[in-house]
């Protein structure tokens, strides 16, 4: 189960049912919100578009915390030509993956293939991972 304070789309329901039963912290923030906690949190003065926070487990406490930045998502969304819920749904993707253990700047691919797995069967659009890949 998602734990967010705004409305989020639906798809990241189904998404975070797909790969844990826990329950996952959702904040939807602008562009500054993200900056401050990127400073805060990371030492990295500059915003970005997510970060995850994982937690030790606790029993009836969420997993972690997915923070996503709404303003770029929907630049991107924009740039790229799908929809912010797409876009959302594809950084959820990312940092629910990073939550649950994978990394992709130290594993041999496994969670590029994870999301690959996710988005073609959700029918999303290429994932962040892919898209950097790309660049």
């Amino acid at each position: 189960m998602i734990i967010c304070e705004e409305s989020y789309p639906e798809i990241l329901d189904i998404i975070a049912s797909k790969l844990t039963t826990a329950d996952i912290e959702l904040l939807l923030v602008d562009s500054d919100a993200m900056h401050q906690i990127n400073l805060k949190e990371r030492k990295i003065d500059k915003t970005t578009d997510v970060l995850s926070f994982p937690l030790h487990y606790i029993p009836h406490f969420p997993i972690g915390s997915i923070v996503i930045n709404t303003d770029l998502a929907m630049t991107k969304a924009n740039e790229l030509g799908h929809t912010i819920d797409e876009e959302i749904a594809l950084l959820f993707i990312h940092g629910l993956l990073h939550i649950l253990g994978f990394d992709h700047e130290n594993d041999d691919g496994q969670m590029r293939r994870k999301e690959i797995e996710i988005i073609t069967e959700l029918n999303l659009p290429s994932s962040l991972i892919v898209r950097t890949l790309d660049e």
